[in-house]
């Protein structure tokens, strides 16, 4: 195995070898470590490709090792880092902040170009009309724009290796603009080749793209070339960002449900994404829970882009509005301590947190006055806090909930909420993300769980409370009907004291009146001998069951 050697004196060089013979040993040596696709002799030629830019820090064919080096050992921020001019919207950012402050850019260079004495005599060279002034800045872009544009001549593999990383960095509007750039690059390098390809050297091993044609000596599962794999990138990239822009457009047009299901597309695929374009995303449709009214799917979504991003500061700012909404107050407090803290060091360190091409949707100019803002907001959060309103927490618009609800309602809107954000299921998404640095995973998990359980237990305590509520509501009901059950058997009770009497007194005129009916009748019954029941039960009612029937009997024989 090769090991680098030292340029400063490690090993003794006779006086007639050159750095450019140094450089190609370096270079050589490397391609033979890179050739065996092992990590650790990738590493060790990664040193080597270090000392040979160290002595020609322009030479194209380190640069190019270097870059796919990086990119096989997964290292593609370092990518990133390495070729961060060429990102397009690094670009963008860098030249809509040099057109806002040009004028106060090149007012400071000109005053340091102009000399500050005062001096008026004519010998001075601020009167001399041949004198012109000029921007630094200006000189200096243009001088790099001269390079770039240089380097895109001399090697076209820049868009590649740096499309891809930007790829697995979630800059997928990037990843797909490079890599469209170097495929087309490289078709019309392969179109200008073969037009200098004699009869002879025709051949389809000549092209890097490999057709479906095969011959009988090709084998069957022919191995997937650059292109290939780029070209199927491509297409991932193209789908993921075709399901983004239609979740944002229905959003902007406040169809929230819809906005949901897209991004949810893209969230619970069965081909992962990488991480920042999976926080991007959450963050996103936390936004589309938060107008919908679904407040604990919000603060759920600004939990795993916390857990895949934690210096995201729109997440906190969000996830600490909605816990205001909700009125829990200690909890947002929390995060906007927490938001204050991330903001001073960012004043501290005089750009925003992450690397130049990480995106922010917030400027550096922006952040003193935000700052400002949020020590008054915590004063007042504070404040409040101590006046006792920590307890007052809307439980309903947590769970999703009208006032007045019935038992059911509640029980199963717990119950769905209990299935979704279960903290044995907080970690599900990570099997979905394609992590940049393998390291970031146990942390990720970490802070997803103890995000989840904060929640969980949150919905839990607002499912007690709730439930009690009901129940108090449906005890108070059962009162109240027991109550007018007993109003409405009193009430009928003094009306059937008032009716009892005249009862009687009916009564009793009827029991005097029916005597004097049968005295004017026929007072003496002749006997006769019937088995007819109804009669003599009608024979009782005319003389009173308190009275002798006189009879007379006469003739009575079997």
């Amino acid at each position: 195995m090769a090991t680098s050697p030292s340029v400063a004196g490690g090993e003794k060089k006779h006086w007639w070898l050159r750095n450019k013979k140094i450089v190609d040993k370096y270079v050589k040596d490397a391609r033979c470590l890179i050739a065996t696709q092992e990590q650790s002799e990738i590493a060790t030629a990664l040193n080597l490709l270090d000392a040979a830019l160290g002595l020609s820090p322009r030479f194209e064919v380190a640069l190019e090792l270097k870059a796919r080096s990086l990119l096989y050992l997964r290292r593609f921020k370092d990518v990133a880092d390495m070729l961060q001019d060429y990102i397009p919207s690094l670009k963008m950012v860098s030249d809509d902040s040099s057109s806002d402050n040009s004028s106060q850019q090149l007012s400071r260079e000109r005053v340091k170009l102009l000399s500050s004495s005062n001096n008026s005599s004519s010998d001075s060279p601020i009167r001399d009309p041949s004198f012109k002034c000029f921007s630094v800045s200006d000189l200096k872009k243009k001088v790099m724009a001269g390079l770039c544009k240089n380097c895109e001549k001399e090697g076209q593999w820049r868009y590649l290796v740096l499309g891809q990383a930007c790829c697995h960095l979630g800059l997928m509007e990037d990843a797909m603009v490079l890599l469209q750039t170097g495929k087309r690059l490289a078709m019309a390098a392969l179109r200008r080749e073969s037009i200098c390809w004699s009869d002879d050297s025709f051949s389809l091993s000549n092209f890097p793209i490999t057709n479906d044609i095969t011959t009988n000596n090709a084998p069957a599962t022919p191995p997937r070339t650059e292109f290939e794999s780029i070209t199927q990138l491509l297409s991932h990239i193209k789908l993921l960002l075709r399901r983004k822009t239609a979740a944002l457009a229905a959003l902007d047009a406040g169809l929230y449900s819809e906005a949901i299901r897209h991004f949810s597309k893209i969230l619970d695929g069965r081909r992962g994404a990488p991480q920042g374009f999976l926080s991007e995303c959450f963050m996103h449709r936390a936004t589309a829970y938060r107008s919908a009214g679904r407040i604990a799917e919000s603060i759920a979504d600004c939990n795993r882009t916390l857990a895949l991003d934690p210096t995201c500061i729109q997440a906190l700012s969000t996830r600490a509005s909605l816990l205001e909404s909700i009125r829990c107050l200690p909890d947002c407090l929390h995060d906007l301590e927490h938001l204050k803290l991330l903001y001073n060091s960012i004043l501290r360190d005089r750009k925003l947190p992450g690397p130049a091409w990480k995106r922010h949707n917030v400027q550096y100019r922006e952040i003193p006055g935000k700052l400002c803002a949020l020590s008054t907001k915590i004063q007042e959060l504070k404040q409040r806090v101590v006046s006792g309103e920590t307890g007052n927490v809307d439980y309903y618009a947590l769970i999703g909930l009208r006032r007045g609800c019935s038992r059911s309602e509640l029980e199963r809107a717990h119950l769905l909420l209990c299935l979704r954000h279960k903290p044995d299921k907080a970690t599900n998404f990570v099997e979905r993300c394609e992590f940049s640095d393998d390291r970031d995973l146990d942390s990720v998990k970490d802070r997803a769980k103890m995000s989840a359980l904060l929640l969980y237990r949150l919905l839990q305590k607002g499912y007690s409370s709730v439930m009690a509520t009901i129940m108090d509501e449906e005890a108070a009901e059962k009162q109240r009907k027991k109550a007018a059950a007993a109003l409405q058997a009193t009430a009928i009770q003094a009306q059937q004291t008032q009716e009892q009497p005249k009862k009687e007194s009916e009564l009793e005129n009827q029991a005097t009146a029916a005597p004097q009916q049968q005295t004017s009748t026929a007072s003496v019954f002749q006997g006769v001998f019937c088995r007819d029941l109804a009669v003599v039960g009608n024979l009782l009612s005319q003389a009173g069951f308190n009275r002798q029937i006189p009879v007379k009997y006469e003739a009575l024989s079997c």
